[in-house]
């Protein structure tokens, strides 16, 4: 390994402030696929799986679930399971996950094929997500789920301790509006999509949410975020008919 190669090793290991025993790890989740096609025969790619980080992204993903898990349970002993499995779903979503790759600034220490290199691949937040979770696997297999929880904890330390179940709910309105509708045991609510507008690159979804009692409609750049914008109007639509609605107490009197 060239001087520059192992001196720019030493530097992705402050910055995760780990060291690795067996650096190969730390090379192979820092390979991206594009890398290994341009370097090895795909016979050898076929045979090897350590030539790039898919296989440690795979299990990355497992482990840094777990982690996060624990830390949810440990720090809101009271907060239900939907409440902790919406905090853990924001906090490994690949937003988040993107996020921290660019403030360690992984992107620089990956190693790219030409092509990936041209299009962007070191600022595409899918494959910073990507390679924080092959870390996350390389660490873990280095030095175990504690050395492994260590540098989770300390890369999404603001994260973690922003973590929020109203937050958590308010970011998440399909969900509390299923919970909501659950709670009463109502159906399930129905979304269509009504209507579609603008160029290929440039959509805007228009979709239909009904339950039992009302519908409300919601818009977006995607039909998930269109879908949200109608739940969180239907729970919007909820809160101010609740507020409405005399008590119990009021209606006696």
């Amino acid at each position: 390994m060239r001087s520059s190669e192992i001196e720019k090793l030493d530097q992705l290991e402050a910055v995760l402030s780990y060291s690795f025993s067996d650096r190969a790890l730390l090379v192979q989740a820092m390979t991206h696929r594009s890398w290994a096609h341009e370097q090895v025969s795909p016979r050898q790619q076929r045979e090897a799986r350590n030539l790039h980080n898919e296989a440690l992204e795979f299990l990355g993903d497992s482990v840094l679930g777990l982690i996060v898990a624990d830390y949810l349970f440990k720090a809101y002993p009271g907060a239900s399971e939907g409440e902790l499995s919406r905090m853990k779903h924001r906090l490994v979503s690949a937003p988040t996950l993107a996020k921290t790759s660019t403030e360690l600034g992984l992107g620089e220490f990956v190693r790219f094929g030409h092509g990936e290199e041209k299009s962007g691949g070191r600022r595409k937040h899918a494959l910073l997500a990507d390679v924080f979770e092959a870390v996350t696997g390389a660490i873990f297999l280095d030095g175990g789920l504690e050395a492994a929880a260590k540098f989770v904890e300390r890369a999404l330390g603001d994260d973690l301790r922003r973590a929020d179940p109203i937050a958590a709910a308010a970011a998440d309105p399909k969900t509390m509006l299923q919970e909501k509708l659950q709670a009463t045991r109502q159906p399930v609510p129905q979304y269509t999509v009504i209507e579609t507008l603008g160029p290929p690159h440039k959509r805007m979804f228009h979709v239909e949410l009904k339950w039992d009692g009302g519908s409300t409609r919601g818009e977006g750049p995607t039909i998930k975020a269109a879908e949200a914008a109608a739940a969180r109007a239907a729970l919007q639509v909820m809160e101010s008919e609740h507020s409405a609605s005399p008590s119990p107490k009021g209606r006696g009197s």
